[in-house]
């Protein structure tokens, strides 16, 4: 056309001709996929021809078809340019005859073999730490029947008769007397309260409940019965100090009546808590389907899972092997309490007794099967051998054999309620109640079987007294402890800080004399004030300047040997010292 611009008409055919070359351009990326996707059409086409055919052939000739499968297998492998030639045959033979060797790695299957031995020796061990200290709470709940009468009535004849020869000492009584008379008191007045608790009233009260709810109810007295136990000794040890704290002393107390009342309401709180432990234990044993005590054995194996899985030292395994000899102990009293009051139901028939036993035998069993399991796992997650449990027998041989010198700090009735958190008092009173409202004496025949009775107890003391003693001097002697038993206390006068020879005493003198509140040190003049071992925060309190350098000293000596802490200072407090993570 004319008048037609030349440079538009040259920029319309550029873009045509542009045009022209991308549609190429696309046309042979299209041709191009189309290829690879019909080889690869003929590649997958070929593979399952073979696939099938091979199947095939092993459908009809085996022999021959593994044959085809390696030359297959060959070329494919050789193909893809690997270094070494290979086949499935080739790799199926080497999976079948390949070998290694362990002693390349000796110490990691030794380290695990003796693990499965430590497991192994657990039971026995565990067992015979058990035994030992059953036998040792045992001592103490006899003492409370036995020789505690017996102290009480010297305590007062000498209190009665001291007017006839005159008062030749400070003392009106020994501080042992006054303590065996504040015991004696505190176990008659809880022994009259516990007649206006009606245990009939109780039990079918009780049996009125669900199963769920006793089984929460029984949950709930046991960690009571743990609460009462921690707290009512630091009671009784209180009053124990207070009543027979030196005069000259300031008085920082509220006073003895107070602490006695004190000391009576948790005696008699704490056995009121045991009864109802042990009728909802005896209603387990009455229910018809016995549905309660599986479920309360159940909970036994709720403890594994409570206490397996986390972190112990030798100090907190300790102290829960105390709570669990505690433990067993009062199940075997409660187990007592049960049966006594059923055989008393059925006229003291002794063919009901063998309807008790197995599930008693059941009791026992479950108890001592979850005891056993817990400790293999905990000594076997946190690597302690099975000889700490020698340890813990020695510990507890130390305190007995300790108990009776004659410069003993502590009665050993009041070491094992430290030690392990057994407070034979509450006990001891639901036992003479349960057994005075079970058995009926009258006659003079009868009082003579009681008397009977009474010398057979004493008997028994005296004999299991002896045996403990004698297994305990041979524990102490075996563990190389004999030192420690004549190591005297560091003593200094009252508000002086403690001088330099003090301070630099033998370590093994501070950790291995257990301090307690009624340490009470015979002296051969009455002047002379017994003192607590001082700790070393208050020994940093009161040392003047001049020996800052000895407590520095000393501090970082102590934070070295903190892990190391001897087991004669190990008592139920510890679990809460050293927290477990």
């Amino acid at each position: 056309m004319v008048g037609e611009d030349p440079e538009l008409r040259l920029e319309v055919q550029d873009e045509v001709i542009l045009d022209e070359f991308v549609l190429e351009e696309q046309r042979e990326q299209v041709d191009k996929s189309k290829e690879s996707c019909s080889v690869l059409g003929t590649e997958l086409q070929t593979v399952l021809f073979y696939s099938l055919f091979v199947l095939y052939m092993y459908y009809l000739w085996p022999q021959l078809a593994f044959k085809f499968l390696d030359k297959y297998c060959s070329f494919c492998f050789v193909s893809f340019s690997f270094p070494v030639e290979l086949s499935l045959l080739r790799f199926l033979s080497a999976e079948l005859t390949r070998g290694y060797f362990l002693e390349h790695n000796e110490a990691k299957y030794t380290e695990r073999r003796e693990r499965v031995y430590t497991c192994m020796r657990i039971p026995r061990e565990l067992e015979k730490l058990m035994v030992f200290g059953i036998f040792l709470c045992l001592d103490a709940f006899l003492y409370v029947f036995t020789l505690l009468p017996l102290r009480v009535f010297l305590a007062l004849f000498r209190l009665f008769t001291l007017p006839c020869y005159g008062l030749r000492d400070r003392r009106l009584l020994q501080p042992a007397q006054v303590c065996d008379i504040l015991k004696g008191v505190i176990l008659v007045i809880c022994y009259f309260m516990m007649h206006y608790v009606d245990y009939s009233m109780m039990y079918h009260l009780i049996r009125g409940q669900s199963v769920i709810k006793l089984y929460i109810i029984y949950n709930m007295l046991e960690v009571a019965d743990r609460l009462f136990s921690s707290f009512g000794q630091d009671i009784l040890d209180a009053l124990y100090w207070t009543a027979t704290e030196p005069k000259e002393r300031k008085r920082a107390h509220i006073g003895v009546i107070p602490h006695f009342f004190m000391a009576v309401l948790y005696v008699f709180l704490h056995a009121i808590l045991i009864m109802v432990q042990a009728t909802t234990l005896n209603v387990a044993f009455n229910s018809h389907n016995k549905s309660l005590l599986t479920i309360m054995m159940s909970n036994n194996f709720v403890e594994i899972k409570g206490s397996v899985f986390k972190k112990f030292e030798k100090n907190n395994l300790f102290q829960m092997s105390n709570s669990d000899i505690k433990e067993r102990f009062t199940n075997y009293v409660l187990l007592l309490i049960v049966c006594l009051r059923n055989m008393e139901q059925f006229s003291w028939n002794p063919d009901h007794l063998w309807v008790l036993f197995p599930d008693v035998c059941m009791v026992i069993a479950s108890e001592t099967a979850v005891d056993i399991v817990k400790h293999a796992f905990i000594t076997k997650f946190n690597d302690i051998t099975a000889d700490v449990y020698s340890e813990y027998r020695a510990s507890l041989a130390f305190d007995l054999v300790s108990s009776r010198q004659k410069n003993a700090y502590t009665d050993y009735s009041d070491s094992v309620a430290r030690r392990m958190g057994f407070i034979p008092l509450p006990l001891a009173v639901l036992l003479i109640r349960v057994v005075t409202s079970s058995i009926k004496v009258q006659g003079i025949l009868s009082y003579a079987c009681v008397i009977l009775f009474y010398f057979g107890l004493i008997s028994l003391k005296v004999l299991n007294s002896i045996v403990l003693l004698g297994k305990s001097c041979q524990y102490v002697k075996e563990a190389k402890m004999e030192d420690k038993l004549f190591n005297p206390p560091p003593a200094s006068a009252p508000g002086k800080p403690p001088n330099k020879s003090q301070n630099k005493c033998k370590p093994s003198q501070e950790e291995n004399l257990s301090a307690s509140v009624t340490s009470q040190p015979i002296h051969p003049k009455e002047n002379v004030i017994p003192l607590l071992v001082a700790s070393s925060s208050d020994q940093f309190l009161t040392t003047p300047d001049g020996d800052e350098k000895d407590i520095t000293q000393e501090s970082s000596e102590l934070k070295h040997r903190s892990s190391k802490k001897d087991l004669l200072e190990v008592d139920r407090f510890t679990i809460c010292g050293n927290r477990i993570d």
